[in-house]
């Protein structure tokens, strides 16, 4: 008779019974340490508010440092202070500030990830390759970059560069199939420049449709159409008039917004901030959460909505314009 067996027979009590499962990995499903299950939605991940200005800042001063060559990318990461964790900025999605200076080149990876930038500050000159695609970064526009993609930053104009990115990074963390490789040649050829491509959002586009979508109350909304590209994300714009509101909404999503202009505030469960142009805001799920503009504004929203639905997981309550 093996050990583990002559002590399962040995024990007298639950007492001393449960030392002996606890050597074996096992735990009695009446005596777990906590809970496994609760009535409603229940994170540990805050609602939380970044400042462009900040960033913005701290991308300048360690620009004087630290170059392309060294970081290959010089983002900051906006992480969610949740134990010790440094990374996830929400449950599945993490979101990063991002700047490249006049003549600098990010080297080409690519990655299981999906990865898309939201350009805040950028003049004619700043660009993406994308798997051999030349797409430029434009203010206001939204670039792809889907899983296993080749993609490199280069900023040939005479100002620094800025944008947002937002990866689902944290996801493919929870379900480990990673994946990374650096380009073997150290650069990708452009093979094509075209004036229009499915990875490549332009701020223009989404202006006039904006101005066609339905008006509730002085919220627009317009989704983008990644879902043959990004089947874990949601990509859409909000436009809202002065004063709109979005109304208070909760749901089983985690969110990401990026304003894209205007200013105003928002109650982000029980956080009240003040928000304006290029900060970001993370709303973790099933927190309630209501945005309200003071003049007229713009956000970029990304949400995990599409993997709750395809799981069967995905809830709201409340009425609002997102």
């Amino acid at each position: 008779m093996s050990p583990s067996l002559q002590a399962l027979r040995n024990a007298t009590s639950l007492d001393a019974l449960y030392p002996v499962l606890s050597a074996q990995c096992m735990t009695a499903g009446w005596h777990k340490k906590r809970p496994s299950l609760w009535k409603t939605p229940r994170t540990e991940f805050q609602p939380r508010h970044w400042s462009y200005e900040v960033g913005r800042a701290a991308l300048d001063q360690a620009g004087l440092w630290i170059g392309t060559e060294l970081a290959e990318r010089r983002n900051l990461l906006l992480f969610n202070p949740v134990g010790d964790n440094d990374y996830d900025t929400v449950r599945t999605l993490v979101a990063a500030y991002q700047m490249i200076k006049p003549g600098e080149y990010a080297r080409p990876h690519r990655h299981t990830p999906n990865a898309l930038r939201f350009v805040l500050d950028a003049q004619p000159g700043v660009f993406s390759v994308v798997n051999g695609v030349q797409l430029p970064m434009c203010t206001g526009d939204v670039l792809l970059t889907p899983s296993d993609c080749w993609h490199s930053h280069f900023n040939d104009s005479p100002h620094n560069a800025y944008w947002i990115d937002i990866l689902d990074v944290p996801l493919v963390h929870l379900l480990e199939p990673m994946f990374f490789e650096e380009h073997p040649h150290g650069e990708q050829a452009i093979e094509a420049t075209p004036a229009a491509h499915p990875f490549w959002f332009q701020q223009a586009d989404t202006a006039a449709a904006l101005a066609a979508a339905p008006n509730h109350q002085g919220v627009q909304r317009h989704a983008l159409n990644v879902a043959d590209h990004f089947a874990t994300q949601q990509l859409q714009f909000h436009q809202l008039a002065a004063k709109a509101s979005t109304g208070t909404h909760r749901s089983t999503a985690s969110r990401i917004f990026c304003v894209g202009s205007g200013s105003g505030q928002a109650t982000l469960g029980d956080l009240q901030i003040q928000w304006q142009r290029g900060d970001v805001l993370a709303v973790p799920s099933w927190v309630p959460f209501e945005i309200q503009a003071t003049e007229a504004s713009q956000l970029f929203e990304v949400n995990d909505q599409p993997t709750l639905e395809k799981l069967g997981f995905y809830r709201e309550i409340g009425r609002a314009h997102v």
